[in-house]
C-alpha cells in the first residue's frame, strides 16, 4: 500500500492535494478500469501521512497539553506554538492549531473524494468482482473519514461537517454541527464501514478493516457516554480472536510490532529501505527524537517530551516495562546499542516512537522515517471494554477484571480489582505518549483538577480556539468557549 501511493505521490499528485475549498476533479481518472479503483482510496491514506510542520503541530495539539508531556526541545523553540499550548495560553492566531485545522479537513477531503470516485466507478463497471472493490474501497474511505472527524471534534468542539466537495462559496456559507452530532455522523459512516469490509486484507497489511471501523467506533463511542455501544465494539473485536498482545510491550511499537496482531490501525510510514528520493515516510517520530544527539541519523527536533509528571507516576506503580518503553532518558544506551547522549536538550524523550539507527537510512536526519504511528492498538480495546463494563454496560465475553489483568499481566503487573479508577489508571500508564491523555482527562470531566496548575481553565480549554483564518472565510463559524475572537 506504501508503494501505490509512493508512485500515486510522483504521478497523480493532484489527488493529494484536495483541498476542502477545491472542486471535483472531472478529468485524470479513467472510472472504466479496476486497476484505478483503489487510486483514490491510496490517496486519502496518503493524505494522512505528515511533513516536518504538520507532525510538529499534530504533536502539539495532540498531546503537549496533557500533564504527560512537555513542549521540549529547547527554551526559546517552539514557545509561541507549542509553548502557548503547553500552558494555555493558545489564542485563535496560533499555527499549530490552524495547521491541524486544515490537516484534518484536508484528511476528510481526500476520503470524500474517494467516496466520489467510488460512486463513478459503481456506474462505470458492470462485473460484481469489481463492484466488490468497490463497496470495499468505499468503507476505507469511510474509516479514513471518521478518523478525521473524531478528531476535529474532540479538538475543536464543534466543527462544520462536509461531506462532499464543495465551491469555496458554498463552504462560506456552511453552519457548524455541536460536538456530538459530530460524533453521531462519524458513528454511521463506521457502521457503514463495518458492513462491507473484510475482516483482513490478503498481502496488504495496513489497510483498514471492518475490525478496525469497530476498534475505533468502541473509542468514539465512550466520547458519547454510549457504554452499551462501546462495550458490544469492543467485545466484537475481542470475539474474533484474531488479535493478541504482544508478549513484549516495548516491541509493539519497535520496527517488529508493525503490523502485528495488537494493531487495529496505524498510519503507514516507509523510507522503502532508500536513503534518497520519493518516499511515503512520516515525520511524526523524527518531531520527537532526541534533540543535540548524534549520530546525525539519531537525532529530531526533541519536541513532546514525557514529563517528570510521568516518570514518577510509572516509577510510584513499579510499572518498570512500561517505563522502559516509554522514556528514552538522556545519558542512557538502548538494548540496541543507540546512545542517547548527555548533551541531548532534554533528560527524557518519547520511547514509543524510538527507531533503531540501522533503519535510519535517510540521507539526513534520517531519525524514524519507517515509523507508524499506532493510532489504535488491541490493549485500549481491551481498555475501553473494561471502562464500559464499569459504566454499566453488560457483560460480554469477558469480565471487566479479566480484560484489565490481560493488560496488566502483559507489563509484568499483578491482577487488580476493576474499578472505574484502577481501569481509569492503566489506561493512563497504558496508552502514555499516544496522544490521549488531554483527551481522556477531558471527557472523564478531570481536566480542571489534574492540568489547573498547568494553566488549564474550566469552561475554556476543553476545547482548542476555531482559527481566526476560517472565521474570516466563514463568518458562521462560532468561536469556541472562552475565546473572545
Amino acid at each position: 500500500m506504501a508503494f501505490a501511493a509512493a508512485l500515486l505521490l510522483s504521478g497523480c499528485a493532484d489527488f493529494l492535494n484536495i483541498r476542502t475549498e477545491a472542486t471535483l476533479p472531472t478529468t485524470g481518472l479513467d472510472y472504466t478500469k479496476t486497476e484505478n479503483i483503489f487510486l483514490p482510496v491510496s490517496a486519502a491514506y496518503a493524505s494522512m501521512r505528515m511533513g516536518e510542520g504538520e507532525a510538529y503541530n499534530y504533536v502539539a495539539v495532540m498531546e503537549i497539553a496533557s500533564d504527560d508531556a512537555d513542549k521540549g526541545s529547547s527554551p526559546d523553540d517552539g514557545i509561541a506554538i507549542s509553548g502557548a499550548i503547553d500552558n494555555f495560553t493558545v489564542d485563535p492566531t496560533n499555527t499549530a492549531v490552524a495547521d491541524i485545522w486544515r490537516y484534518f479537513y484536508d484528511v476528510a477531503s481526500a476520503a470524500n473524494y474517494a467516496l466520489e470516485s467510488m460512486d463513478k466507478f459503481a456506474e462505470a463497471l458492470t462485473a460484481e468482482e469489481a463492484l466488490a472493490q468497490v463497496r470495499e474501497c468505499r468503507g476505507e474511505a469511510r474509516v479514513i473519514r471518521a478518523w478525521a472527524y473524531f478528531n476535529l471534534a474532540r479538538i475543536f468542539g464543534t466543527v462544520p461537517l462536509v461531506d462532499k466537495t464543495m465551491t469555496s462559496e458554498e463552504l462560506a456559507a456552511m453552519k457548524a454541527s455541536p460536538e456530538q452530532e459530530v460524533y453521531k455522523f462519524v458513528c454511521t459512516d463506521l457502521d457503514e464501514a463495518i458492513k462491507v469490509l473484510p475482516g483482513e486484507w490478503d498481502g496488504y497489511p495496513g489497510r483498514y478493516t471492518c475490525w478496525t471501523a469497530r476498534a475505533l467506533k468502541s473509542r468514539v463511542a465512550l466520547y458519547m457516554e454510549d457504554w452499551k455501544e462501546a462495550a458490544a465494539q469492543a467485545d466484537a473485536v475481542i470475539s474474533s480472536g484474531l488479535f493478541s498482545l504482544l508478549p513484549s510491550f516495548r516491541n509493539v511499537f519497535l520496527p517488529a510490532g508493525e503490523n502485528s496482531s495488537e494493531i487495529l490501525m496505524s498510519l503507514q510510514s516507509s523510507t522503502l529501505g532508500q536513503s534518497t528520493g520519493d518516499a511515503p515516510m512520516c515525520y511524526y517520530a523524527f518531531i520527537q527524537g532526541p534533540r543535540n544527539n548524534s549520530s546525525s541519523n539519531m537525532q529530531g527536533w526533541g519536541f513532546k517530551v514525557p514529563s517528570q509528571k510521568l516518570v514518577d507516576f510509572l516509577d510510584a506503580r513499579g510499572d518498570v516495562a512500561r517505563k522502559a518503553a516509554t522514556i528514552l532518558e538522556r545519558g542512557t544506551k538502548t538494548p540496541e546499542g543507540d546512545e542517547i547522549a548527555d548533551i541531548c536538550a532534554n533528560p527524557y524523550y518519547n520511547g514509543k516512537v524510538y527507531t533503531p539507527s540501522r533503519y535510519n537510512k535517510w540521507s539526513f536526519n534520517a531519525y524514524g522515517r519507517d515509523y507508524d504511528i499506532r493510532l489504535l492498538r488491541y490493549s485500549e480495546v481491551l481498555l475501553n471494554y473494561a471502562e464500559a463494563l464499569k459504566e454499566g454496560a453488560p457483560v460480554g465475553s469477558l469480565t471487566a477484571d479479566e480484560a484489565l489483568s490481560l493488560v496488566r499481566e502483559r507489563a509484568g503487573l499483578k491482577p487488580v480489582e476493576a474499578t472505574l479508577e484502577t481501569v481509569r489508571e492503566e489506561r493512563h500508564a497504558e496508552l502514555a505518549m499516544e496522544d490521549c491523555r488531554f483527551f481522556d482527562l477531558v471527557r472523564w470531566g478531570q481536566a480542571a483538577e489534574v492540568l489547573g496548575p498547568l494553566g488549564f481553565k474550566a469552561g475554556k480549554n476543553e476545547h482548542f480556539p476555531i482559527p481566526s483564518a476560517e472565521r474570516q472565510l466563514n463568518p458562521n463559524l462560532p468561536q469556541s468557549p472562552g475565546y473572545t475572537y
